[in-house]
């Protein structure tokens, strides 16, 4: 009878939201266990990324047949220039450089080295940005046969650069220089906000990099993709 069949089913319908409720229930502890996963692996990456940071400057003894700086601060260049006229690479490329800045304001900054720019640096006006560093520098390294760079930058920007680096010269030996300015050397990150905060968000952009990097293919044939940076 149809009024039977209706009374059957009547049983089911708390069954039925019992189960949805479970599953529902499932559902949040997963999502509240992923994020708590997720978080602890930011932590440890965190850990591991300060831990690749070189903790201090690099011996200026080191050698490469180029040098690169990437542009952010005048101390980055300097360092670079002083590096060429010490012999320690046999042409360098600022890359970054402001497409307003002209080449007269950068001899500025170590005159008793300008004559150097009209022998032996290059300048790169078309980076915005780590990536295109990176490529300004595969063009520049190939066109001058270069199988070894130094590579010049902030120390907390370092690893990124050398894995952008490395993203576009696999075969090529990436010694870092890294760049400690008079604040970072006098305090340690986790006593000042500005210096934490810059971290954090460096980490965020390496983690990021990283994940685009295993997603797009190098656009140098893939042979030495490990391995292929010195720091220090």
């Amino acid at each position: 009878m149809p009024g039977g069949e209706a009374h059957a089913e009547e049983p089911a319908a708390p069954a039925r939201r019992g189960v949805v409720a479970r599953a529902a229930a499932a559902l949040r502890t997963l999502i509240v266990l992923g994020i708590a996963l997720g978080t602890l692996a930011l932590g440890l990456g965190f850990v591991w990324f300060m831990d690749r940071v070189p903790g201090e400057e690099a011996a200026p003894d080191r050698k490469a047949e180029g040098i690169v700086v990437l542009t952010g601060g005048a101390a980055r260049i300097n360092d670079a220039i002083e590096l060429l006229a010490a012999e320690r690479g046999h042409r360098l490329l600022i890359t970054g450089v402001n497409p307003t800045t002209h080449t007269a304001e950068l001899a500025r900054l170590t005159p008793q080295y300008r004559k150097l720019f009209a022998c032996c640096i290059d300048l790169d006006r078309s980076a915005m940005n780590t990536i295109g560093n990176a490529v300004e520098t595969r063009r520049w390294t190939r066109a001058r046969g270069f199988r070894s760079l130094l590579v010049v930058t902030s120390a907390y920007h370092m690893p990124r650069a050398l894995a952008e680096l490395a993203h576009e010269l696999p075969d090529v030996t990436l010694i870092a220089f890294p760049v400690w300015t008079e604040r970072e050397r006098a305090n340690p990150w986790w006593t000042d906000a500005g210096t934490a905060r810059l971290l954090i968000s460096e980490y965020l952009k390496y983690v990021y990099a990283v994940a685009r990097m295993h997603l797009l293919p190098s656009r140098e044939p893939a042979q030495v993709a490990r391995g292929c940076c010195v720091v220090g």
